[in-house]
């Protein structure tokens, strides 16, 4: 009887002894993931989405830009040498003069061989992002329409910006990578 009692105990001792690896892995594994639910998520992808209508009948073309809001941030600090929070402006008047200083420097639109003027609308958010709303008042019919865009470029070598143009119900799409910036659609 003693003996039964002895093997019970050496079996159950390792029966312990593999759950305790376990167990103990697996509280490793929580541990890894509650630690890293605190690390700053970054993606692992650099893209930005140009949309571009044209308005015949107010004879505009309008543009919405889409960012990831900590890319476009990041950009922003650097930049300006200024702390920014685009969400949660200290200055409303001075984020949205530094975000369109940004956006026009990088962003330069032809229509039909004209350099553009754009004109800023405002931006908001949409959960990771920014959409910024930009527009050309008193444009021509685009035949030809030149994209020059630049946005993020100068921080992240593996940006992708990806324009999407409707004029007329005629819808185009290209994308450019980094360091390329032209593209050129013909209506």
């Amino acid at each position: 009887m003693l003996l039964l009692c002895v093997l019970n105990l050496k079996f159950f001792s390792q029966k312990i002894a593999k759950n305790t690896q376990v167990v103990k892995y697996g509280l490793f594994a929580i541990l890894l993931l509650f630690i890293s639910s605190f690390q700053k998520v970054k993606h692992p992808f650099f893209v930005s989405v140009i949309d571009i209508n044209y308005k015949q009948k107010e004879r505009a073309l309008q543009l919405s830009v889409k960012l990831f809001t900590n890319d476009l941030e990041d950009a922003l600090r650097r930049t300006s040498k200024k702390k920014i929070d685009i969400l949660n402006p200290i200055n409303k008047a001075e984020t949205d003069s530094i975000l369109f200083n940004y956006i026009s420097k990088r962003l330069n639109i032809n229509i039909n061989s004209k350099k553009q003027t754009l004109n800023f609308i405002g931006y908001e958010k949409e959960e990771e992002a920014i959409w910024t709303y930009l527009e050309i008042k008193n444009s021509a019919q685009p035949k030809k329409i030149n994209i020059d865009t630049k946005l993020l470029y100068d921080f992240l070598p593996q940006q992708i910006n990806i324009v999407h143009i409707d004029i007329n119900g005629i819808k185009k799409s290209s994308k450019v990578t980094n360091p390329a910036s032209n593209i050129e659609f013909i209506f």
